[in-house]
């Protein structure tokens, strides 16, 4: 069997990743954003029902947004971290500003959850949107305190 390449998340140490937003890759005019809301490998893991209502209702909120046609998808990580935001053709700082915009809409939110019906979702009795804004607001609070550099950490090399 040939040599399989590593895939380009794979190739990220992820013990130095810390909550924020980052470009995980680039193809051509689309950009995949690492929105990431935990930190990995620390146990600290969002759960299931936590990752569908975030998804449901930061999904909507971003496809209404001033980029809404330019987003191709929104999804939770497997490993329960974050979320993956693609988005084509768009620069970085607009989707930044909609990414908080989008946080702040959610935490505000004060009407049903999105998609919580039985035609709506495969899944609607795990869905709320209390989970959603809890996680929303922590996430917001932490981007709020940093600057988004959309670049992940990287070791620094030691003198010796």
């Amino acid at each position: 069997m040939k040599d399989i390449p590593r895939i380009a998340s794979f190739t990220v140490d992820h013990d130095l990743i810390t909550p924020g937003v980052y470009i995980s890759r680039i193809d051509g005019d689309v950009i995949t954003y690492d929105l990431r809301t935990r930190t990995p490998n620390s146990g600290e893991l969002m759960d299931n029902a936590t990752m569908h209502s975030l998804e449901h209702m930061f999904a909507t909120y971003v496809r209404a947004s001033e980029i809404g046609d330019k987003v191709l998808y929104f999804g939770p990580m497997g490993c329960q971290t974050g979320f993956y935001l693609l988005v084509r053709d768009c620069k970085k700082e607009t989707v930044g500003r909609v990414i908080l915009s989008v946080l702040r809409s959610i935490v505000s939110h004060s009407g049903e959850m999105f998609g919580a019906s039985r035609k709506e979702c495969g899944n609607y009795i795990n869905l709320s949107l209390a989970l959603a804004k809890e996680e929303c607001a922590r996430y917001l609070l932490t981007l709020e305190r940093g600057e988004m550099t959309f670049a992940y950490p990287v070791k620094k090399e030691t003198e010796e």
